[in-house]
Order: structure tokens, then C-alpha cells, then sequence
């Protein structure tokens, strides 16, 4: 699709700011909190295109599908109802039933630990906190696990608010999860 992935620390603060990269941004969390962003630009050109006069059918037709999705969305904290009125109308125009949509992706077997520690600061990360630095060896380890199973990833990352680290991992088969 060429679509422009960019991954952030966790945390809508850290999503929002590099959303706002873009002419149209698009970010959300596994929590469901997340919007669209349009720059000021952006919504300049979808304004004018959707006045012009010139403009081909199709074109205005676009141009005033953006203009109502910019009408419909809290771009400022992002709204739970105004992204699923969104979802409803994208779902209506592409002749798509919600369990269509739902096919479309399936999520691997994952497994999410909270676990307790004295202290969380212990574990540094990087790349968006996908991978651990420090204390030494624990990527390692984390690497050699993962590279055991099929379309397997894991990842921890200390708990921004207490004294917990989170663990992630998903792989092909739940059994994949166990070891």
C-alpha cells in the first residue's frame, strides 16, 4: 500500500507528535485510543479541491469525502465514537460488512505479562522499546527464543508509572507461546 509506518514509545504523547508529521496521520494504540490527524495544509487543499469548480466528478467526490472525514474527527485527544461513525461510513462506501473487515487481519496467539520487580528502571530499551540495551545479555536471550518459532516476536519494556515490567510475545501457535 505505501503506506508509511513509523513506530513510536508507547503512549498516545509520543503517537500524536509524530503523527503530526504528516499530511494525513493516522495513529491508534492496542487500547483503542488513537485518531487522524490532518495538517493545516492538508485541509486547505481538501477545502479548495472540493470548491473548484474545475474539478472532475470524481475528484469532488473525493475531495468531499476528506472534507466530511476532517468534519467527523476529534483530531485533538481523539473520540472512540467519531472513529466508529468513520469506520461505519469507509465500511458502507466499500460495500463491506463488519465481519468482512474483521477477516481481513487475524491476530497471531500472543501472551501479555505484567511482572513485578524492584525496580523497573533496570531495563533500558530502544527502537520504540521493542528491543531491551540493557541489562546485558537479556536481547540475547530474547533473540535466541524467538528465532525457535515461526513469525515470533517478543519484546519487554519497563512500565512507565510502576515498579512492573511488561512482557510481550506472539508466535504462530499457542505452543509456540509456552516455551
Amino acid at each position: 500500500m505505501k503506506v508509511i509506518v513509523r513506530c513510536t514509545k508507547t503512549g498516545v504523547k509520543h503517537l500524536h507528535h509524530a503523527a503530526q508529521e504528516f499530511d494525513i496521520g493516522v495513529y491508534f494504540e492496542a487500547n483503542a485510543h488513537g485518531t487522524v490527524l490532518f495538517s493545516k495544509e492538508a485541509e486547505e487543499n481538501i477545502q479548495q479541491l472540493a470548491r473548484d469548480s474545475n474539478t472532475n466528478d470524481e475528484r469532488e467526490n473525493a475531495a468531499l469525502l476528506l472534507q466530511n472525514t476532517v468534519n467527523l474527527l476529534n483530531q485533538t485527544v481523539g473520540d472512540a465514537i467519531s472513529d466508529m461513525l468513520l469506520i461505519e461510513a469507509v465500511l458502507t462506501i466499500r460495500g463491506m460488512t463488519v465481519q468482512q473487515w474483521d477477516a481481513i487481519y487475524t491476530d497471531l496467539p500472543n501472551r501479555q505479562l505484567k511482572v513485578k520487580v524492584a525496580d523497573r528502571r533496570v531495563i533500558d530499551t530502544t527502537d520504540a522499546e521493542r528491543r531491551t540495551v540493557s541489562p546485558a545479555g537479556l536481547q540475547e536471550a530474547i533473540d535466541s527464543l524467538v528465532h525457535k518459532h515461526r513469525q515470533a516476536r517478543s519484546f519487554v519494556r519497563p512500565s512507565g508509572t510502576e515498579d512492573v515490567v511488561r512482557v510481550y510475545a506472539e508466535a504462530d501457535t499457542q505452543v509456540g507461546l509456552r516455551r
